[in-house]
């Protein structure tokens, strides 16, 4: 059936309007008559997920407040090197300048991404969620103990203790599945045990961008349904697809990694719910029970509204909302790329499990140290600890 035909139905009331939605005359419609959402868009501003304490009671920064902020992080940015403790074991461990990946963007106007609740603040964590958090940093310690950095008492050992013996816990599988981008243990048995940056895997939904690079969408919309490529960090690529037939979603036992998006129209409005996660994603600590409602509104010939509300009352005690504003960006060609560009998990993966694997070797033969007594992740993390705090955090 092609454009005109549906634009036909629809124009004679053989198409309900209430199933694709209603778009008001002074808007940017497709042929087919949809709100159109399609374009490349990205959010020109930086806002923390949360708000700072500093800005307690303070949802919107003043004209005066966000130019101070603005000098305060040009400043903080302006030298590109976050290194510290030069010539230090830390230094050297350290390895590369993040800071040359940032995509630095201007202060936004709210203190935060979180409108709901009130504070700007993801809520607490439910008793469930906070023995599941304090299990896998227990295991993560563990695997750290017999290393100088729980010697020395360095950042990544807080709550830990040291003992020259290796841990009993070190062949134990993880509590839970290695989800998260910031969630390293001290071994690389196989490639689970990294970050999922280290296997160029991202996050996933909900996605509120990242420093590292940015992070930009490009919507296409077809009569019968909505595709959405994400551009984000270093080259993760991903792409998802909202089936917009009014199917229920997909049963219980099918998960996917960014989630079954069953889509609709309110008005101008498109509303998409998300459910069936895997438990191999994670955000802020949820996973199989995430459940999102997204809305997708047009405010302009060249601003999208995105506002979502996240619930898992297995993690939170309360749902929590976010509010982003979105611009259109230029539909020149190769403006967005479609294949994942990370190579980390092509190049940096193998060679941190061969390496590990050459250690355990030198080490059977007499010829190294016990591979279990050397921190591989604390170096990464003291750096971001001690690195000097973005002011809008």
């Amino acid at each position: 059936m092609n454009h005109f035909s549906i634009f036909t139905m629809v124009a004679t009331g053989l198409i309900g309007l209430s199933a694709i939605g209603v778009a008001k005359a002074d808007e940017v419609v497709t042929p087919w008559g949809e709100p159109d959402l399609q374009g490349i868009w990205t959010d020109e501003f930086d806002t923390p997920l949360q708000r700072s304490a500093k800005h307690t009671n303070q949802e919107l920064f003043t004209a005066i407040q966000r130019e101070e902020l603005d000098k305060q992080r040009a400043a903080h940015y302006a030298s590109g090197d976050s290194r510290r403790e030069r010539g230090t074991v830390n230094d050297v461990n350290g390895t590369d300048n993040n800071t040359v990946f940032l995509a630095i963007k201007h202060t936004g106007a709210r203190t935060s991404l979180i409108v709901d609740p009130p504070n700007g603040r993801i809520p607490p964590l439910t008793p469930e969620a906070q023995r599941a958090a304090a299990a896998d940093q227990e295991f993560r310690l563990a695997l750290l103990q017999s290393t100088d950095a729980c010697k020395n008492r360095e950042p990544t050992c807080a709550g830990g203790k040291y003992d020259p013996a290796p841990s009993p816990r070190r062949a134990e599988p993880p509590p839970r599945y290695n989800a998260t981008n910031f969630g390293r243990i001290n071994r690389h048995d196989g490639p689970e045990d990294g970050a999922l940056a280290d296997r160029c895997l991202t996050g996933g939904l909900p996605e509120f961008g990242t420093p590292f690079g940015g992070s930009f969408r490009r919507i296409v919309q077809t009569p019968g349904g909505i595709s959405i490529f994400y551009d984000v960090g270093q080259g993760e690529g991903w792409q998802r697809n909202v089936v917009m037939s009014g199917s229920p979603h997909l049963p219980a036992n099918i998960r996917q990694w960014y989630g079954d998006s069953r889509g609709h129209w309110e008005g101008n409005t498109l509303v998409i719910d998300v459910t069936n996660f895997s438990p191999k994603t994670d955000f802020q600590g949820s996973r199989e029970n995430l459940h999102l409602v997204e809305r997708w509104t047009r405010t302009g010939p060249s601003t999208l509204q995105y506002e979502v509300t996240i619930e898992d009352p297995t993690v939170w005690t309360q749902p929590l909302t976010v509010k982003q504003e979105f611009t259109k960006q230029s539909e020149q060609q190769n403006r967005i790329y479609y294949e994942p560009r990370c190579v980390e998990g092509n190049y940096g993966l193998p060679g941190l499990l061969h390496g590990r694997r050459m250690e355990e070797l030198a080490f059977a033969e007499g010829r190294g140290p016990d591979p279990a007594t050397r921190d591989n992740v604390g170096a990464l993390v003291d750096r971001a600890v001690q690195a000097p705090q973005d002011p809008l955090q």
